[in-house]
């Protein structure tokens, strides 16, 4: 029997970039941005300086040295029992990041194949049963059935079911089964 598939995302869903990110713009712009400060924000509204931003999206060793989301690493190992995973990342919009994003995926999903990880541009081609993102970019145009992943840019946004963690993602995904 053939395994349902699930694209899942990176940035904000396996790896926690919120932190890290509000870290490193508050370093370089002596701000003092919060997860609670930007909640319920789109990225353009929390991070105003834009070059900035790009600036440090773009340096050495940023998306390397991300944190991995609680539960992420259990979960897709249990997923992985009954569904294909494929990793979806829109990563060549920071070209740095292309290394690293393997190396991250290599040392903390080591059992994903390297197969089953899609570094791209637009997901709107991904064709998969499901899609585990936190952008409704990504989401509007998943050919499957979207799965929002909340994050702080997305609280506000309703219009797609709803997970808040990996183990509510693999409590709806299992009952699909």
């Amino acid at each position: 029997m053939k395994k349902k598939t699930i694209a899942i995302d990176m940035d904000g869903v396996l790896a926690d970039i919120e932190v890290q990110l509000i870290e490193h713009y508050n370093k370089a712009n002596g701000t003092a941005l919060s997860k609670e400060s930007i909640r319920g924000l789109a990225e353009e509204e929390a991070f105003k300086d834009r070059a900035l931003l790009r600036a440090v999206l773009n340096a050495d060793n940023f998306f390397r040295t991300l944190p991995v989301m609680p539960d992420a690493v259990e979960s897709l190992r249990r997923l992985q029992e009954n569904f294909e995973i494929f990793i979806v990342s829109a990563a060549t919009e920071f070209p740095v990041s292309l290394a690293e994003k393997i190396a991250w995926l290599g040392e903390h999903f080591p059992f994903i194949k390297w197969d089953n990880i899609i570094l791209c541009g637009s997901k709107r081609i991904i064709n998969t049963d499901y899609m585990i993102d936190d952008h409704c970019k990504n989401l509007d145009y998943c050919m499957g059935k979207p799965i929002m992943f909340t994050a702080s840019h997305n609280v506000n946004q309703t219009h797609h079911l709803r997970v808040n963690n990996w183990k509510e993602a693999v409590e709806v995904l299992e009952k699909t089964l």
